[in-house]
């Protein structure tokens, strides 16, 4: 289930594509998002294309172990961490392929981002992921050597980058915040059997029906936006705006 989209897809300009720098975002003291993987690949990368470069975006706090890592491989002039940035867009904006070894994960906003910027993602031993679609690139073999050789041929054939840039913000155009919202309203309420309930009460009473669903839509998108900012400024008239309640299946 992806999260909201925290950019309007006809207000951005993609990357041209035409650096070679490679992106890593997140939490990088978090050993699951296997940040060290990127670094151990900048040793190859680095060798064979000089004018590459390594960016993680992410809080310096706990990542000591990666910082003795790139030292270690004498990437001082290859990896640069950057510190957590809220609006990470002038990143986005210059960059060509969005690293993401991480071992689990769901749908994080930062895949949609970078797809809305029309960047390539590398997707690295993540085994219920099973097709490459949408400017995906995913690599079973999660040694630092093959996603070496994968980035680097990448980054050498630019017309196959560009058309990886060009599926990556194709997939984006038919994903929208209110289709995303009308899920999340769907899932809401099979979670509480408000599906049933309401269409049980709406065929007694439809006033009943619209007044008892709304109630458990505004409880529930209450609680969502502690967890999730996206949230915030969605009102219970926003969701009926979208007719929700005429239209849940």
């Amino acid at each position: 289930m992806p999260n909201f989209i925290p950019y309007n897809y006809n207000n951005i300009t993609p990357s041209d594509l035409s650096s070679n720098i490679i992106l890593m975002i997140g939490r990088a003291y978090d050993s699951i998002k296997r940040f060290d993987l990127g670094i151990r690949a900048m040793k190859y990368i680095s060798s064979q294309i000089p004018q590459s470069e390594l960016k993680i975006i992410s809080s310096l706090d706990g990542i000591d172990y990666l910082l003795k890592l790139m030292n270690k491989l004498n990437l001082e002039n290859f990896v640069k961490f950057v510190g957590y940035i809220p609006n990470p867009s002038i990143y986005y904006k210059n960059a060509s392929i969005h690293l993401f070894p991480t071992l689990v994960e769901a749908f994080p906003n930062i895949l949609s981002e970078t797809k809305i910027y029309g960047i390539p993602n590398i997707l690295v031993g993540l085994d219920y992921v099973t097709c490459s679609k949408g400017g995906t690139v995913i690599i079973y073999d999660d040694s630092p050597l093959t996603l070496a050789k994968v980035i680097i041929k990448i980054l050498r054939n630019r017309k196959y980058l560009k058309k990886l840039g060009r599926d990556a913000r194709k997939s984006m155009k038919r994903l929208n915040n209110d289709l995303i919202l009308k899920r999340w309203i769907k899932i809401i309420l099979s979670i509480y059997d408000g599906k049933k309930k309401y269409q049980a009460l709406r065929n007694k009473d439809k006033k009943m029906a619209d007044k008892d669903a709304k109630r458990l839509i505004e409880n529930q998108l209450n609680l969502l936006k502690h967890r999730n900012k996206s949230f915030i400024n969605i009102t219970l008239n926003n969701i009926i705006n979208f007719t929700f309640m005429e239209n849940l299946k």
